[in-house]
């Protein structure tokens, strides 16, 4: 549904995207992950042509973005980090408005309204002036505006960037509903929103693609070692050398107040580790698996894992 080849876009000498390449497939919700200046933002502003593209191709729903740009923009649905409204108006003049300018046929419009509404959990605020409302159902009219043309693609730029914890919840279940029947795009700095939220993630630095696929591959490829961090109510040098005379540990480490314990992928240690702590008389406040989308990101964007 979404494809790139080769993407690279210049400012003069600067270089924000470098012969990017990467699938997302039909009804898959893809996170793009990467530090500041990564090229996130470039390269969602040229999938929805915003911005055009120095050299290399992409299409979006079968459409090549260079070549057929207006059938591209009636198949995707844009939400940028800006979320341009208009303060003054109701949220029900806004997106039927907003269905004008894209082109929604006339007798279409209203149910095309009645139905980003009901998508984006609206319907309640409709007759709200859009500046009375809060920040959270703010975003959400950003979303619905994006979906009022039922595109086949949303590309989400910061969809819960400064929203309080409570918004940001309902804005990732609003975006899990939307699974299957969109592809969506999700350009996020929180990696927790990844896990909760996406199938796969396409990782870039400096422009340049450093990891690709589902969630579940990436791991399979890149984690050599499973294992645990370990927060003791009694932790610190001494207690960490103990774990290293478990049998099958491979490294133990001590980061701040957590106890980083590794072991060959295969095994399972947890209940070792957690019987020791009790029978020393440690205490554990916490245990959680040390896998996942956080050391990963850490590792890629290091230059660890670069494909």
């Amino acid at each position: 549904m979404i494809e790139v080849r080769e993407l690279t876009k210049r400012y003069g000498e600067h270089v924000a995207v470098n012969n990017l390449a990467f699938k997302v497939e039909a009804g898959r919700i893809w996170g793009l992950l990467g530090p500041n200046g990564a090229g996130k933002t470039t390269t969602m502003r040229i999938l929805t042509g915003y911005l055009p593209a120095t050299s290399g191709r992409a299409t979006v729903a079968g459409f090549d973005v260079f070549d057929r740009p207006d059938d591209v923009k009636r198949s995707i649905g844009y939400l940028p980090e800006i979320v341009p409204l208009y303060l003054d108006m109701t949220v029900r003049g806004y997106l039927a408005f907003v269905a004008e300018i894209k082109q929604v046929p006339k007798a279409r419009r209203k149910a095309a309204v009645a139905r980003a509404l009901e998508a984006a959990g609206l319907k309640d605020h409709a007759g709200r002036l859009i500046k009375n409302i809060s920040r959270g159902y703010k975003q959400r009219v950003g979303i619905a505006q994006a979906m009022i043309h039922d595109p086949k693609v949303l590309v989400l730029d910061e969809p819960t960037i400064g929203l309080d914890p409570a918004q940001i919840r309902e804005i990732r279940e609003l975006i899990r509903g939307l699974r299957g029947e969109h592809t969506i795009l999700l350009s996020t700095h929180i990696l927790p929103e990844v896990t909760q939220v996406c199938d796969g993630v396409v990782i870039i630095d400096r422009g340049r693609l450093m990891a690709s696929g589902s969630l579940e591959e990436l791991a399979a490829s890149f984690e050599k070692s499973d294992g645990v961090l370990v927060r003791l109510r009694r932790g610190g040098a001494e207690e960490a050398a103990l774990f290293r005379g478990l049998p099958g540990v491979d490294r133990v480490a001590l980061e701040g107040d957590e106890i980083r314990i590794e072991w060959g992928r295969g095994r399972d240690l947890r209940d070792d580790v957690a019987r020791l702590a009790l029978d020393k008389g440690l205490g554990i406040k916490e245990m959680r698996s040390m896998a996942g989308i956080e050391d990963l990101y850490m590792k890629v964007v290091a230059g660890g894992l670069e494909q």
